[in-house]
């Protein structure tokens, strides 16, 4: 899908450098007399934000949510996606958007909130840069970035990838730099206010979201190690303490700045909601989630069924939630102490804060914790497996939710089609072949997996 909102000519101007991280800056010829000659830190940092839940709010979660089942397509360009049928030239789009209209607008955000010492927007485009980072390597693997992000500054239209491991240790030390510099006493003299439509400036909510961030790297390797999960658990206790602490993108009104999912059935959706397994597992189980995330009644000529909640056209695009955390904080006892009691309590207030958040009724809530409350004793991979499966069901439209299902097998998906299994990545893009082909791996929808699916 095209994307409609977000692009500011000045930013353009000044910052964007390509399609896919491979073209290079406008020239000085090339410059708009009309264009301001500095944009404002708050300026890039509402373009970079809209940027980033926009992409991910629609071509990622639509492919995600395609191969874990969360969505169901039988027609078009969707429902190709829903039985494998991909090609390099389908992830142009997504990976263009994340490089540069986010990280190029991002890294830009950064070096102009450096230079003038603005702390607190120095800090939320390092917890933005890591957010970004862990995005891109946890559906494509390795990826450019230490070589790519200076081509803004002149530097190589041709970048090499970097390793995703390595990424990994690259977005920890983003946030720990992100972290000191919003608890810095000295904030700096411009901070981020309304322009920040996920936080509205409050550096203690984005110090919260760069541990939430850290949780996710080290739950993502923490099977079969028990210091990972320790870790995954330390950062977790630091991070959300309620569902007002979430991380999410609120779009606006107008059909020009309108949720991505909105958008995407009101022009050519194809996608059928109710159809999906998840929305029959939600059926099956009787789960008051049911006719929130759906809505069979309704239908436009391109897709029809999903609920107010995130379909609306003021909808949002979740980045991380508190009921995501307390599953992380759930599993993470279980993968390093085995302390069955605890991780169900925690894995009981997950699934209350998520239908909490929702809207779901404290009586039907209740209920649903009588039939679905009690984590299995039999082994730790078993009731790991059915945190998961909850988790599955709450992290709705949310990329995490593909993640969850490649590291831990929950739920049991049957393939939509083949001989190969569900998809284990994304296959690099087509643009990247043809300009940066030198440096591009080769790339299947199975191989190379990332680094922590195993």
């Amino acid at each position: 899908m095209k994307l409609k909102i977000f692009y500011l000519t000045a930013i353009i101007a000044l910052v964007v450098f390509g399609e896919s991280c491979t073209k290079q800056a406008f020239e000085n010829a090339n410059q708009n007399p009309n264009a301001p000659a500095q944009v404002t830190p708050g300026t890039l940092l509402s373009t970079v934000e809209g940027s980033l839940a926009y992409t991910q709010g629609g071509d990622i979660s639509r492919f995600t949510g395609l191969y874990d089942q969360q969505l169901f397509s039988s027609v078009q360009q969707a429902g190709a996606y829903y039985t494998y049928i991909v090609t390099d030239a389908d992830f142009d789009t997504q990976w263009g958007n994340m490089y540069t209209s986010v990280l190029q607008n991002n890294q830009a955000l950064m070096a102009l909130s450096d230079s003038d010492k603005d702390n607190r927007y120095s800090g939320v485009s390092r917890i933005i840069m890591a957010y970004s980072l862990q995005l891109l390597v946890d559906n494509w693997g390795s990826v450019p970035y230490s070589t790519a992000i200076n081509a803004l500054n002149g530097g190589t239209t041709t970048p090499t990838y970097d390793n995703d491991r390595a990424l990994y240790d690259t977005i920890a030390s983003l946030i720990n730099v992100g972290i000191a510099q919003l608890s810095d006493a000295n904030a700096g003299p411009a901070t981020p206010g309304g322009e920040d439509v996920i936080y509205g400036g409050n550096a203690g909510r984005w110090i919260k979201l760069g541990h939430a961030i850290k949780a996710r790297l080290y739950i993502h390797q923490s099977k079969g190690n028990p210091a990972m999960a320790a870790l995954a658990l330390t950062e977790a206790n630091a991070a959300f303490a309620s569902n007002a602490d979430n991380a999410q993108y609120i779009f606006g009104s107008t059909e020009t700045s309108a949720n991505p999912v909105y958008q995407f059935d009101e022009q050519r959706g194809y996608i059928d909601y109710p159809s999906s397994t998840l929305a029959d597992t939600l059926d099956a189980l009787t789960d008051p989630r049911y006719n929130i995330y759906l809505d069979s009644t309704y239908s436009d000529v391109n897709g029809d069924g999903i609920g107010d909640y995130y379909g609306n056209i003021s909808g949002h695009t979740e980045l991380i939630t508190y009921d995501e955390m307390l599953f992380v904080k759930a599993e993470a006892i279980l993968r390093s102490t085995g302390d069955f009691a605890t991780a169900e309590l925690t894995y009981d207030s997950a699934i209350t804060a998520n239908m909490t958040k929702l809207g779901v009724a404290a009586g039907d809530i209740a209920t649903y914790l009588v039939a679905n409350g009690t984590l299995p004793i039999t082994s730790v991979d078993d009731a790991i497996a059915k945190v998961s499966f909850q988790e599955y069901l709450a992290l709705y439209l949310n990329p995490e939710a593909y993640t969850l299902w490649r590291r831990t097998g929950s739920p049991a998906l049957t393939p939509t089609a083949g001989s190969n299994g569900i998809p284990r990545r994304f296959l690099y893009p087509n643009t990247e072949y043809t300009l940066n082909g030198a440096n591009t791996p080769a790339s299947t929808s199975y191989t190379p997996k990332v680094f922590w699916d195993n």
